[in-house]
């Protein structure tokens, strides 16, 4: 892919560039990288980040274009996304000419290796993959206006050459930044496992930490023994919404039903569709999930079906007669049913994840772990491990007194992965790892008063209640807040920042 401007981060173009910027950074110089998340894969968009020889990499701004333009999840060109970041360069006296690096978030041809031996691997049925243009999170229309990237960007912002990308490991970048944003140390080992949908190579892999060193130690290889993937096709076929959009209502919905293992009418049989292997390894039960040949329109084969039922068609989610809701009063017969079998399935999900973790820990004797990754955002599995990893566990299994200490990054997903692109590429050249992540209201700028003001007089019934900035202020807006929330109210929060990452953290918040 070098002839259309993108390299890989073991070329010889990549070398003479990291030589240059170590030696620029050793200089005392400041240097910007740019992450990219790029179209034809969900949420596409841009990270800035300052580096420094003393300081290490310092985040800017993580503009995801989902929050320009309104599509969730987009796969979209981040035109948006970049002129933004144009603007918040341009108010620091910098220009887009003044990035030194450009990172992409996937090394795209590992990527399209790992489809083609994917598909060749499953022969014959992986042939019905080839038949998937679109879904949600891919689309294949846009994966060619990826491969004009450097043009399109030279073009957005009149520069004189198309744009060198540098392709940086999927899961690598996911590890890099979750690692050097944590609050862990590296004097003892620090066990960082990344669990996704999928990556360049595999979905699952895991690495350790300690002493300045930061290794590799297993990728499972397979695009489709993937947690994420399991959780995704259950969830959307039995919730009734698209992938990355059921995986959090279906963990919600899993609180309603039968959380007992030995009572559950589903989990037993559920989760045979997952092979436990040794050393923490997890693989699909071929017999039981087609999803490694048809996950959208065929998922299940027979011995799933006698279990859950017929899947949901992509025809069928978002119906209001087909998706799970348990928020409302006069329910369907078979509500408790489908809430049991969410359940079931965060059983199965948990035990997954608790053995790839039981795994890493026992090969690295860590007690302190990294999670990251999509799956990194079911909350529920994340509270089972740190109950799983006990004083118990820890005594029987390390022969020591501990118990597991756990961090996730704000954005353990994709939206974060164009950080660490540019994390890991710091990292590369000789950057110190930075200081640990605090907040995540990086994305976009603040609103100023004028904007907030302008906005009001537009038409909006408003009132001032008082300025936070003070004292007085401050306790008028907490006991109004208070107030209304104790009457059942809806408080809508807008201030600062937008927060980057799916989860709403105090700047774009609904309290009720």
């Amino acid at each position: 892919m070098s002839l259309a401007g993108f390299h890989a981060n073991d070329s010889r173009f990549a070398a003479r560039r990291i030589d240059e910027l170590r030696s620029k950074l050793a200089r005392g110089e400041t240097l910007y990288l740019a992450g990219l998340g790029l179209p034809g894969t969900h949420n596409s968009g841009v990270a800035l980040v300052e580096v420094t020889q003393a300081h290490g990499p310092r985040l800017i701004l993580n503009n995801e274009e989902e929050r320009f333009s309104g599509d969730k999840h987009t796969t979209q060109y981040p035109r948006a996304a970049l002129d933004a970041m144009q603007a918040t360069l341009r108010a620091m006296g910098r220009d887009v000419m003044d990035i030194d690096a450009w990172l992409t978030s996937w090394d795209y041809p590992d990527l399209l290796g790992t489809l083609v031996r994917s598909v060749v691997e499953e022969f014959p049925d992986g042939l019905k993959l080839l038949r998937t243009k679109n879904a949600v999170g891919f689309d294949a229309k846009r994966l060619e206006q990826m491969t004009r990237t450097p043009r399109l960007l030279r073009k957005q912002f009149s520069l004189p050459a198309r744009v060198p990308l540098l392709m940086m490991p999927h899961h690598d970048n996911h590890a890099w930044f979750s690692f050097a944003a944590s609050p862990f140390t590296d004097d003892e080992p620090v066990a960082i496992a990344v669990l996704d949908g999928t990556g360049d190579l595999g979905s699952v892999s895991t690495y350790v930490a300690q002493g300045g060193a930061f290794t590799k130690r297993y990728c499972n290889d397979s695009v489709f023994d993937s947690l994420g993937a399991f959780y995704s096709v259950i969830s959307s076929t039995q919730g009734g919404w698209s992938w990355l959009s059921s995986e959090g209502r279906y963990m919600g919905a899993a609180a309603w039903g039968d959380m007992d293992r030995a009572s559950n009418p589903y989990y037993a049989r559920l989760r045979e569709v997952l092979h436990f292997g040794a050393d923490g390894e997890i693989k699909l039960n071929r017999a039981m999930g087609n999803w490694y040949c048809d996950p959208f329109h065929n998922p299940y084969k027979q011995p799933l079906i006698d279990i859950l039922g017929t899947p949901l068609r992509p025809d069928q989610l978002w119906n209001p007669d087909a998706v799970l809701r348990v928020e409302d009063i006069q329910h369907r017969p078979d509500t408790q049913d489908r809430l049991d079998k969410a359940a079931a399935t965060q059983l199965v999900f948990e035990d997954a994840m608790i053995h790839v973790v039981a795994g890493l820990l026992r090969k690295t004797g860590a007690c302190r772990l990294v999670l990251t990754g999509g799956v990194a955002l079911n909350a529920l599995g994340n509270m089972r491990l740190l109950e799983h990893f006990d004083d118990a566990w820890f005594q029987r299994e390390q022969g020591r007194k501990a118990r597991l200490h756990l961090w996730m990054p704000p954005t353990p997903g994709d939206p974060g992965v164009t950080i660490g692109a540019a994390w890991l590429f710091a990292h590369l050249i000789g950057a110190p790892r930075g200081q640990p992540m605090t907040h995540a209201f990086y994305c976009g700028v603040a609103p100023t008063s004028l904007d907030i003001s302008t906005a009001l007089d537009a038409g909006v019934n408003a009132s001032v209640i008082g300025d936070i900035a003070t004292p007085a202020g401050l306790r008028a807006v907490a006991d109004l807040m208070a107030f209304l929330v104790a009457q059942n109210s809806i408080i809508a929060l807008y201030q600062g920042a937008a927060e980057t990452g799916p989860r709403a953290l105090g700047h774009r918040s609904i309290l009720a």
